[in-house]
This record gives structure tokens, sequence and C-alpha cells, in this order.
């Protein structure tokens, strides 16, 4: 073993690694096809997008497909028995709706807040309204600018990000199970009802 130099071996097999990586992405991106948009309505919608969703928004978008995908996978999920089952199932309902109403509140109340924030220097404008504006020699922006509501739309976005650092565990995981619980206990009152009216029924 004393003949072995680890180092030199382990160089070898990363590059090696690395080697097959590189063929294995490139692959992917050799079956992407080429696409050119030159419509110029699929331009301007596209545009658009960018534009006018923002990324409270997508969350919104994201929350959405989640809720009508996740409960379905984990309702039928056969590795787990019938309670750990709805048990998931009330969970995912639970954080999704949790998760994208206060992503949603907060990435949309921190843009706003800093629009209101971001004011351009003028006459008329309070200090207090230009806290956060870019330097207008640096950025060349006007209020009417794309470039200056993409700074303000990103400015909002990580502002949202650091606040919701906090309302994770502050917010999101009390409501999350306390819904979850409710959902569970609804479920419990419908099994009853159901075994109640059957039992009459016999």
């Amino acid at each position: 073993m004393s003949g072995i130099n680890f180092p030199i071996m382990n160089n070898i097999f990363g590059r090696y690694v690395r080697k097959n990586i590189s063929r294995i992405e490139q692959g992917i991106l050799n079956i992407i096809p080429d696409t050119t948009y030159k419509s110029e309505k699929a331009v301007k919608f596209i545009g658009s997008i960018g534009k006018n969703i923002s990324s409270a928004e997508q969350r919104l978008i994201l929350g959405a497909s989640a809720l009508m995908s996740q409960p379905f996978i984990d309702a039928h999920n056969k590795r787990v028995d019938e309670d750990t089952r709805k048990v998931s199932v009330a969970k995912t309902i639970s954080k999704i709706i949790v998760g994208t109403t206060t992503g949603f509140l907060i990435r949309k109340g921190c843009i706003k807040a800093i629009k209101e924030c971001s004011k351009l220097p003028a006459p008329g404008v309070k200090k207090c309204r230009t806290i956060f504006a870019p330097e207008i020699d640096e950025f060349k922006l006007n209020e009417n600018s794309d470039d200056y509501k993409q700074y303000q739309n990103t400015f909002g976005t990580i502002a949202a990000l650091v606040v919701m650092m906090f309302t994770n565990f502050l917010i999101d995981a009390p409501l999350t199970k306390y819904f979850t619980n409710l959902l569970m206990d609804k479920s419990k009152n419908k099994e009853n009802n159901k075994s109640t009216v059957s039992g009459g029924a016999k």
C-alpha cells in the first residue's frame, strides 16, 4: 500500500469524473434545439411577463401548481399506511397554503415598501422617501424606465428574503401546524359521521 500515491489517484479520478460530467452536460445541451423568437408578438409577450410578473406573482403561481400536484402524490404513496398518508396530505396542503400566502404577502409588501422609499430626489419629495433611491448619475434612471422598476422589484425581493428568514419559523411553522391539526380534526369528524350513519343504517 505504501507504493500507491493517493493524491495522484484522486487527481486522476477527479479528472475522469469532470471529463464525463462535461460530456453529459454537452450532450444535454445538444439535445435542446436552438430557438430564435422572431415573432414581434412573442417577443413582446415574453418581455411583458418579465416586466409585469414580479417575484410575488411567481410565488403565487408556484404555490398553485404545487397545490395541484403534491397532495395528490402524497395521497397515493403506497409505501406508507393510510393514517400516515392522511397526515402527510394535511401537512402538505397546510404548508403550501401558508407558505404561498405569507410568501406572496411579504414579497408584495416589501416591494411596495421599497417603491415608496426609493423615490428619485426631486423638489417636493421628502428625504425619507429617497432612502433606497439609486444613484441617478450612475444608473441614469427616471421613474418610468424599466431599469428603475426592475431595480425596485429586485431590491424588494431581496428585502423579502431577509424578512422571510425570520417569518418562516415565527409565522409559517405555527400556522402550518395549526391548519394541519384543523384538517386532521375535520377528517376525523367526517369519518366519525360516516361510521355513525353506517352504524345507524344497520
